[in-house]
């Protein structure tokens, strides 16, 4: 395919894109969501730890139930706001601004999060939702803008932009994970400030230079653009009219996106087990000596992001070898391998609570194992649907889309809290017993369904890269 910058009405305005590799840009996406992912999950590490730690100690000594339940409620939050945040940034903002706004607001937040009391802590989760909401759609939404239509890099370039995701993952537990733990609280909650705000310095700092006009504020209504692209120009085309009704292909690839965002429900209230339940379990029934030392329980909220890591460029070359085979699993079936995946890494779970029955410690590797599983689930399911939803979304709506696409996982986070607090009830052996045979049955069913899904998604003809 030929470099290009033609705009369509259903396809956003974007740089030049080179004969082969990828754009620059991608990497400036990849690194300014390193730096927010480090804050964030360095936050989510501490969480659940601080709420339900001793008062002596600078905790809250909140109980297990308590705590789980606002770890949900704020988990679900974080990904409601995003509905907002990509409406606000389709119609007025622009992608890049909310993306600022967005950082700004987390930044202060997590200070905030140093702050002792209870004001400061629930004034903190307001921010880090609100902030949320402005970023998190709207740079997933910058990197499908970097390629045009059809382009076969795109499943590969949002492989490449969730190892930034995770990598940023697995340097929060070392980092903010490990202050707090040993040196106090707000120590790994300031750190995690002082991340978000790197993130926002770099992204201010080469956002005009490698990002072209990709998320700029759409045309005032009724308004002419101003300038011409690249002189300073802070508007770009919006797209179709807004009075344009939509397609019957449209309205059936946004069909899909609704239903496939059902079933990353199941997913996500299964997968968040890991920041709340799994931690605490890790924390009280996991033997965590290793070579002499014991293993702080944040440090275990690395291993996914470094499973990630590792296996995400495997991933990224697997689908395109499968695809110029023509033996690529549909985005459905990839989704559905996804859940059942993410069911095998809880039975795993159900063997370590199996064994901490009578009172003894569970071996490591039980939780290894279910995170390694977990991983490779999640690798068929998140970057694939966050691709899925930027290629069938019509442009006029492509950041409201990646805010429905997130809006599942407020729904997923949510019930995850309430779903670990049933554990103090049911016990952990039968509630990871019943999250394997939901997770289990709804991923049988979505691969069942793929060819009817796949033949509304109109697929379509793939561009393969050229060199």
């Amino acid at each position: 395919m030929q470099p290009t910058t033609e705009s369509t009405p259903d396809a956003p305005v974007t740089e030049i894109v080179p004969k082969k590799g990828h754009p620059k840009g991608l990497y400036l996406l990849f690194a300014t969501e390193m730096w927010e992912r480090m804050s964030y999950y360095g936050m989510r590490a501490l969480l659940v730890l601080y709420m339900t730690g001793a008062a002596e100690h600078g905790g809250f000594h909140w109980s297990r139930a308590e705590a789980l339940k606002i770890y949900g409620t704020y988990t679900a939050l974080v990904y409601l706001t995003p509905l907002a945040g990509g409406y606000l940034a389709d119609r007025y903002l622009g992608q890049r601004r909310a993306v600022v706004l967005g950082g700004f607001l987390m930044m202060i937040g997590h200070f905030l999060m140093a702050v002792p009391g209870t004001v400061a802590f629930f004034s903190a989760l307001t921010f880090l939702i609100v902030g949320n909401g402005f970023f998190k759609p709207n740079i997933s939404t910058m990197v499908g803008g970097l390629y045009p239509p059809g382009d076969a890099r795109r499943d590969g370039a949002f492989t490449i932009f969730y190892m930034g995701i995770n990598l940023g993952a697995f340097l929060s537990p070392l980092v903010c994970g490990t202050l707090g733990e040993k040196l106090g609280w707000h120590w790994g909650f300031g750190s995690a400030g002082v991340g978000m705000g790197l993130g926002l310095v770099t992204f201010l700092a080469l956002s005009k230079r490698l990002l072209g006009d990709v998320g700029l504020a759409p045309a005032p209504r009724g308004g002419p653009r101003l300038g011409r692209p690249g002189e300073g120009d802070d508007y770009r085309a919006s797209g179709a009219p807004e009075t344009v009704a939509l397609t019957q292909v449209e309205k059936e690839r946004l069909g899909v996106i609704f239903t496939l965002a059902f079933f990353n429900i199941f997913f996500w209230a299964a997968f968040e087990q890991a920041g709340g339940l799994m931690t605490l379990y890790t924390d009280t029934k996991v033997d965590r000596h290793l070579f002499g030392m014991v293993v702080p329980t944040t440090w275990f909220q690395a291993i996914n992001p470094l499973f990630i890591v590792l296996l995400g460029p495997v991933f990224s070359v697997l689908w395109v070898r499968l695809a110029a085979a023509r033996k690529e699993p549909s985005t459905p079936a990839k989704l559905g391998i996804g859940l059942l995946l993410l069911s095998f890494g809880f039975v795993l779970m159900m063997g370590a609570s199996k064994q901490t029955e009578h009172g003894a410690q569970a071996a490591m590797a039980w939780v290894v194992g279910a995170y390694f599983f977990h991983t490779i689930g999640e690798l068929c399911l998140s970057p694939v649907g966050l691709s899925a939803v930027n290629k069938l979304a019509p442009a006029r709506f492509a950041s409201l889309m990646m805010g429905v696409w997130l809006l599942s996982s407020f729904v997923a986070n949510y019930l995850a809290g309430l779903i670990g607090g049933y554990s103090e009830r049911l016990g952990e052996f039968t509630l990871f017993g019943s999250i394997v045979a939901v997770t289990a049955a709804a991923g049988a069913l979505l691969i069942a369904l793929s060819p009817v899904i796949t033949k509304r998604m109109h697929n379509p003809p793939t561009v393969a890269p050229v060199g």
